[in-house]
């Protein structure tokens, strides 16, 4: 049975390595429902991430460089544009709307991932996956570009470290998603590009405890 989320409910939306725990925002359910899972993460809200004991994380340096460096999670914010997320029903991907300010949709953005596995400890919950890197930019006019590929390139280099197995599954997910964009299908329809949280969702100002608990699936 599916664990279904809750309007409202926050969640850690987890993102793994291998075994390796390295990105953790805190992300706010809209709806859960045959579309999928909708969530809501702005601007300030808090996270986890990996970076080294200087603080770099795994963009400031090769990856080489990176597989070498001592590394810990430090608590943060996210600093970038307000997101909301939908995670399509047994995908390997997920869309993200942006908005800049003061809530203008300014693009689409295909994540190539893991699907997600799903957990509730009661005090808290969350979604568990993996970011396959590569990805894809959409604009409003419906123009896409791919984003990350060579990264994804670099990294397989690596193939006793990297996460990534099978690159032409990743490829052939985003190449299924790129006819829905050309055509303009559902979610690149216009859904949700002038959507308003609830104002009654504060920002929290920490991670729930429990955010670190074991990995699912």
């Amino acid at each position: 049975m599916v664990t279904r989320f809750r309007p409202g409910q926050l969640l850690a939306h987890r993102h793994f390595t291998h075994k390796d725990l390295v990105w953790v925002p805190l992300v706010r359910v809209v709806s859960d429902d045959e579309r999928g899972l909708l969530m809501w993460m702005p601007h300030g809200t808090p996270m986890m991430r990996e970076v080294t004991l200087d603080g770099r994380g795994p963009r400031g340096m090769p990856f080489s460089d990176w597989l070498r460096e001592p590394k810990h999670m430090v608590g943060d914010i996210h600093r970038g544009p307000n997101i909301l997320k939908l995670v399509p029903p047994d995908s390997s991907h997920s869309v993200w709307w942006l908005f800049r300010p003061p809530g203008i949709f300014a693009a689409w953005y295909v994540n190539l991932e893991r699907p997600i596995a799903r957990w509730d400890d009661g005090a808290v919950a969350g979604i568990d996956t993996t970011d396959f890197d590569l990805d894809i930019w959409v604009w409003p006019d419906r123009r896409w570009q791919w984003k990350d590929e060579h990264e994804l390139a670099e990294r397989l280099g690596f193939p006793d470290h990297y996460w990534v197995s099978d690159p032409d599954a990743v490829w052939a997910e985003g190449r299924r998603v790129i006819p829905k964009i050309e055509a303009g299908d559902f979610p690149f329809d216009g859904t949700w590009t002038d959507f308003t949280p609830d104002p009654g969702w504060e920002i929290p100002d920490r991670m729930p405890e429990g955010w670190d608990r074991p990995r699912v699936g």
